[in-house]
């Protein structure tokens, strides 16, 4: 039977403000579900449907979660915490969703489905890898802690979707990291041959609220959610370049000597935003769209090119100093 009350974690956010949005439509095609929503405040821009309940609490206070999950039979996992100190990393992605898991224990909800990431890999040259393939050594904080409430999530039977690059309009990594390495590196790295799983943030929303809505789900596993299709290096600058009006890359350098280009001794990001837009992270998702035969409509030329008015205001504001990134937005550039 299709789920008829939903609860979403991070329902506000970049990706969950989507799935938010196409629950309360009829875009789906299929009955609507009742919502409901765990916020830390309310949020006056949630759709005002009726089939939205808004609970006030957080994931770092267990007590602000008792009864959250009664009367649900799905949720929806799409919070955590990106960039910030260890202590509150551990406090969200993995304390919490612990707090979560057992509250949606104790009111007897089985269907989970968290929104994870392919961070949790040790980081290296990946191509066209299944689920299952690659070591589990995350680096960071962030991924270290996404690491630990994913396990507990595949340990209490859950759906965890691992994406790797995100864009869209309210991204704050994906495109504006690509301006970044373009300014301070405006050369081909290795020809841009190497090949990257992606997914627009539409696309994904439409996956996770796919999900959602499937009477079965597979239990206990981790999918990759991308585009059916890697996308080359080039591409990716490519359409980049584009979105955000700036000129393209000229030129070519290795990759060793990328790593050691001037000026970048003093980022501690710049080694891992080398490796994750320079270097093979091309992840199968086959299974995924196998089980939900609904692939994206559009070219990933088309899907970039349909956010670049958002992207270029965003940049301008950003350089005009009218809106500068904000300290989550600056560590979510460096985290993985």
């Amino acid at each position: 039977m299709a789920p008829s009350r939903i609860l979403i974690t991070g329902g506000t956010g970049f990706i969950g403000a989507r799935v938010t949005a196409l629950l309360t439509s009829d875009t789906l095609g299929r009955p609507r579900p009742a919502l409901r929503l765990l916020c830390h405040r309310s949020r006056s821009e949630l759709p005002r449907t009726g089939q939205v309940e808004v609970r006030q609490g957080s994931l770092t206070d267990p007590e602000s979660l008792r009864g959250l999950c009664d009367s649900v039979d799905t949720v929806l996992h799409l919070a955590s915490q990106i960039g910030g100190s260890p202590r509150r990393c551990h406090a969200v992605n993995d304390a919490g969703t612990g707090a979560l898991l057992a509250e949606a224990g104790r009111s007897g909800v089985r269907r989970i489905i968290q929104l994870g990431t392919t961070a949790v890999y040790r980081d290296g040259r990946h191509v066209c890898v299944r689920e299952g393939e690659l070591p589990l050594e995350p680096a960071s904080s962030t991924s270290i802690t996404r690491l630990a409430g994913e396990q507990r999530v595949l340990a209490a039977g859950g759906l965890v979707l691992r994406a790797h690059l995100v864009y869209g309009p309210g991204d704050v990594w994906v495109l504006p990291a690509l301006a970044d390495f373009l300014t301070v590196l405006p050369h081909w790295v290795d020809g841009g041959r190497a090949l990257m799983t992606v997914i627009g943030v539409d696309d994904l929303a439409r996956v996770i609220a796919g999900f959602a809505l499937r009477p079965e789900l597979p239990t206990g596993e981790a999918l990759h959610a991308g585009r059916p299709e890697p996308v080359s290096g080039r591409e990716l600058f490519t359409a980049a370049a584009r979105a955000l009006g700036l000129p393209l890359p000229a030129g070519e350098v290795s990759h060793s000597q990328a790593r050691t280009w001037p000026g970048t001794q003093d980022d501690p990001g710049w080694q891992r935003r080398l490796s994750l837009l320079t270097v093979d992270h091309w992840y199968d998702t086959s299974r995924l769209w196998r089980l939900l035969d609904c692939p994206p409509g559009t070219s990933f030329a088309e899907d970039v090119a349909a956010g670049a008015g958002w992207y270029r205001s965003s940049l301008a504001e950003q350089r005009a100093g009218v809106s500068a990134p904000t300290g989550t937005a600056a560590a979510a550039r460096s985290a993985g």
